[in-house]
């Protein structure tokens, strides 16, 4: 996209993304990766409960509905919901690598309002790879794959181990997505996180 930040432009000697072999096959849905988050996660209400599925290559589509309690102006979506359900639907492509890694730079283009009651469909792709650095895009459109594009977003995630959970986050819930005797499900708990 041009006119694009330098920072998520991928350096010449980035390789295209390698989707991992033990990645979700193509189609399926990736479930939520924590049950609080506030993009995925059935423990919130208000949450997005956006649900992201396995595209071909590094790609991922994603739906979620615009509820009221996501308005920003009356009968709109917020800006920032709509940048959150762009981020998650970015953070779910990690799961196609294999990788844990966070959000470190993430710049949205708003190209039309989306109102409340709307399903917006998401796409995005990881577009390359350098070191640690995961360069992506996404994009998304009104009522479905077809559909008029509302929002754009690039993004560069960093790689990073479970320690940057550990040592940022609040420790009772570190305890117990860690003592969850599901080992899916503790693990799941940080593949996917700001």
């Amino acid at each position: 996209m041009s006119g694009r930040n330098t920072a998520l432009t991928p350096p010449d000697d980035a390789s295209a993304p390698v989707r991992h072999p033990e990645a979700p096959a193509p189609g399926e849905l990736l479930g939520a990766h924590y049950g609080h988050c506030f993009g995925c996660g059935e423990g919130q209400p208000h949450g997005l409960h956006l649900e992201a599925r396995a595209g071909e290559g590094v790609r991922v589509s994603a739906e979620f509905t615009v509820k009221p309690a996501h308005q920003g102006a009356p009968g709109l979506a917020h800006g920032g919901v709509l940048a959150t359900a762009l981020d998650e639907t970015l953070g779910s492509l990690n799961w196609l690598l294999r990788v844990i890694a966070v959000t470190g730079r993430l710049e949205t283009d708003f190209v039309r309002p989306v109102p409340v009651g709307t399903v917006l469909y998401l796409e995005a792709e990881v577009t390359a790879v350098a070191g640690r650095k995961i360069y992506s895009t996404a994009v998304g459109r009104i009522g479905g794959p077809q559909g008029p594009v509302a929002v754009r977003a690039d993004a560069l995630f960093i790689e990073v181990k479970v320690d940057h959970f550990i040592d940022n986050g609040r420790p009772e819930e570190i305890r117990a997505a860690m003592s969850d005797p599901d080992q899916v499900r503790r693990t799941r708990a940080f593949e996917v996180n700001p």
